[in-house]
Parts: structure tokens; C-alpha cells; sequence
């Protein structure tokens, strides 16, 4: 275990080393790939713009759209992950966990097969309506009996609404295969082939989300000794609730939509981040949003490298190192935040 930054002064030092390895990553998703790019032309492509150099063209069209995407989708799915771990007082939560993805990415299967939805900010709106009706069924799952909300029934609850969902799914694709190519876009999780036209529509409502979030940590802190110590205190305990909820359904739908499922980001990295400044939600929620970026920038270039000039899906590269991190924190036999 890493030992914590306790004291506030080690905390930002903390923060600017995270900028730092962010700037790294963003310098090595522009240089790294099927066409290798050295520093001076990636340079070259922001200062001095040459309409005749192909070296130049992939960087300002696709490693700079790819870089940004990936940072956005990074930090979104790393602060809902964080977000949701504290709403539910459960380590396991996480977007995909929760089956907030699949209904996500379900809804956007039926806007695109069974509606033929080709606009974005369309389909946004049908990733955001499936990320919250997961959200709420697998809350309402969880609360059933007298013990009400526990970490153990919401796990069960976002396991099966993730199997309901990705069963919905396939049945779609089964019954309907004329959109597979459409749709394999948004399944297969990735930030390849995806332009800024595309996060445009969505960026507003992430960027405002994540905004909220970062004002959040000393309410989230209150919420976290307790609802009736909370209330005690003079919190409105279902109005901060209600607002981590939407929240979450914003930075995961909003996630969903530009680059599909991309799984356990949500899940890993606040841990990671915990393991060196605690459980403060000052702290933490910041902390998460510069790591989510960092872990899907780094996911994304090793992505590319491992068996170029192929590609592996990005959402196997995070599954890859989110599963045995979820197996870990499950025999470890924590069972709330």
C-alpha cells in the first residue's frame, strides 16, 4: 500500500504530478501509433500548420480528436465510478458494474436498429435515458427488503440488470442485424475513429456534471459518516443524493455516447486514488478526473502498440486491467466505503 498524502500541501503536489503524467500520456497519444511521429512535427502541427504534410494531417484529424476524446471519457467514467462508490457505500461500483453502460448502450441500439437514429445528439439522448433508467432499477433492486440498501443486493442488482440489458441487446442484433456495423461502433468501446463533431453535443452536460462534482466532496464526506448524522448536521440528504444520482447519469451516459462501453475505469481508478489520499471526497473526486484521463490516454496508446499495426478494442484493454483489480477488491472483503 502507497502511503498517503496527509497533508494539504502533499495533496497538490500530488495533483500537479498527476498533470504532469496526463501531459506525458496526451504527448504520447499524439506521438505513438501506426505512423510513428516524433516530437518536433507534432510540434509542427500546432504552431506552424502544414496543409502538405501527412504527418501533420493525422495529428490535427486524428491523434488530437483521439486524445481529447479519450481525456474526456476518462475522467467522466473515473468521477462517476467515485461518485457512485459513495452513493451506494459499496467498492464494487462502477458505470459497467451497475449496468449503467448496458442500458446505455441498449437504448443507443434501439435508436440506431429499431428507429434508424442517425443524429448524435439524438442518440445522446437515448445513451443518457438508458444509463438513467439502469441507474434507477438497479437502486430500486437494491433497496427491496428490510435491511434496505446493502453493498452486497446492489452488486447482485447491477449484475443482473447488466446481463437484463446486454440480453436485450444481442435479442435487438438477433432479430435485426441490417445495423450490426452501426452498432459494433458503439459496443466494442473505443476513442478510434471518433471526431470532435461527435463530443460537441455531450461536452456541455459532462463538463457541468464534473463541474458539480468537484464542489460536491464536503457534502459527499458529510453523506458518507451516516444519513441520520448527515441530517443532523443540516443536510438535505435526498437532495445531495438525488444530485450525486444525476450526476453520475450525465458523466456515464454522456461517456456511453461518444465512445461506447468502456468498462471498469470507474471501478479502478478511485481506488487507485484512495490508495494515496484517503477517502477525502475534497481530494478524491479531483484526484479521479486527472487519473480517469491518465488511465485511458495510457490504455489507448498500448492499445495501439501491443499488436500494431492492428489494434486492440479499448474496452479490452481496460477490462484487462480493471478484471483481476475487481477480483482483487473482492477477495480483499471490503464491503462498503
Amino acid at each position: 500500500m502507497f502511503p498517503l498524502l496527509t497533508q494539504g500541501k502533499s495533496k497538490v503536489y500530488g495533483l500537479i504530478v498527476l498533470f504532469l503524467l496526463l501531459a506525458a500520456a496526451s504527448a504520447g497519444s499524439l506521438i505513438f501509433g501506426r505512423t510513428a511521429i516524433s516530437v518536433p512535427t507534432a510540434v509542427e502541427a500546432f504552431v506552424n500548420y502544414d496543409e502538405g504534410s501527412a504527418a501533420q494531417i493525422i495529428v490535427q484529424t486524428e491523434r488530437l480528436p483521439r486524445m481529447i476524446i479519450a481525456t474526456v471519457v476518462g475522467a467522466s467514467l473515473a468521477v462517476a465510478g467515485a461518485l457512485m462508490q459513495a452513493l451506494t457505500r459499496n467498492p464494487l461500483a462502477s458505470p459497467s458494474v451497475f449496468g449503467i453502460n448496458a442500458g446505455a448502450v441498449f437504448f443507443i441500439v434501439i435508436a440506431i436498429v429499431g428507429l434508424s437514429v442517425t443524429s448524435l445528439k439524438t442518440m445522446m439522448w437515448f445513451g443518457f435515458a438508458g444509463a438513467a433508467i439502469a441507474a434507477v432499477l438497479v437502486y430500486f433492486l437494491g433497496s427491496i427488503g428490510r435491511d434496505g440498501l446493502t453493498p452486497i443486493k446492489i452488486v447482485l442488482a447491477g449484475t443482473a440488470i447488466t446481463a437484463l440489458f446486454s440480453s436485450f441487446t444481442q435479442a435487438v442484433l438477433v432479430l435485426d442485424g441490417t445495423g450490426l456495423q452501426d452498432v459494433l461502433f458503439w459496443m466494442a468501446g473505443s476513442v478510434s475513429g471518433r471526431t470532435l463533431e461527435m463530443l460537441y453535443p455531450v461536452l456541455p452536460y459532462m463538463s457541468l456534471a464534473a463541474l458539480v462534482a468537484l464542489f460536491m466532496g464536503r457534502s459527499i464526506n458529510l453523506l458518507l459518516t451516516g444519513d441520520d448524522i448527515a441530517k443532523g448536521m443540516g443536510q438535505n440528504v435526498l437532495l445531495v443524493k438525488t444530485l450525486m444520482g444525476a450526476v453520475v447519469v450525465l458523466l456515464a451516459g454522456g461517456a456511453v455516447a461518444v465512445a461506447g462501453s468502456i468498462g471498469l475505469v470507474g471501478l479502478v481508478v478511485p481506488h487507485i486514488m484512495r490508495a494515496f489520499i484517503g477517502n477525502d471526497y475534497r481530494w478524491l473526486i479531483p484526484y479521479s478526473l486527472v487519473g480517469g484521463a491518465v488511465l485511458l490516454l495510457t490504455a489507448d496508446v498500448a492499445a495501439r502498440l501491443i499488436i500494431m499495426p492492428e489494434e486492440i478494442p479499448l474496452g479490452v484493454m481496460t477490462a484487462l486491467i480493471g478484471g483481476p483489480f475487481f477480483v482483487y477488491i473482492a477477495r480483499k472483503g471490503v464491503t462498503k466505503i
